[in-house]
């Protein structure tokens, strides 16, 4: 049985009471501890590569690139970073470049010292924005 789709907590800076939610990645990636911050930083500039027409910005409380529709995200819990495909289809087409990540319909978990491999990345933002164009 698959795990249901669960919207990701945004850091804990954000959630302290009084605390505003970022407005920009920028914002995000700050109230990050710092080996999670630098794994994301590495997310960030490959997807950036791969899409340099996507704007950044926050969607679902993450940080996410958009071109049109939103074309991925990424994020962190307490527990391990993700990547977010917005999309359980390129998950599904991908199963087996997946295997031996954790995933579930769109999202792609992995630790921040055993983060994506860039080309793996550069490959599912690919097909992201083949499947946006349809």
């Amino acid at each position: 049985m698959k795990r249901p789709l669960k919207r990701p907590k945004p850091p804990a800076k954000a959630r302290r009471a009084g605390a505003a939610a970022p407005a920009t990645i920028d914002e995000y990636l700050a109230a990050l501890p710092a080996r999670q911050r630098a794994a994301l930083q590495k997310l960030r500039r490959t997807i950036r590569a791969a899409a340099p027409d996507a704007e950044e910005c926050i969607s679902y409380q993450v940080a996410a690139f958009r071109q049109g529709k939103l074309l991925v995200g990424f994020g962190a819990t307490p527990k391990h970073c993700a990547l977010f495909l917005m999309s359980g289809r390129t998950v599904a087409d991908f199963a087996d470049d997946l295997k031996g990540y954790d995933t579930s319909k769109g999202t792609i978990r992995f630790q921040p010292d055993a983060p994506l491999p860039a080309a793996l990345v550069r490959k599912l933002v690919r097909a992201r924005l083949a499947e946006n164009e349809r």
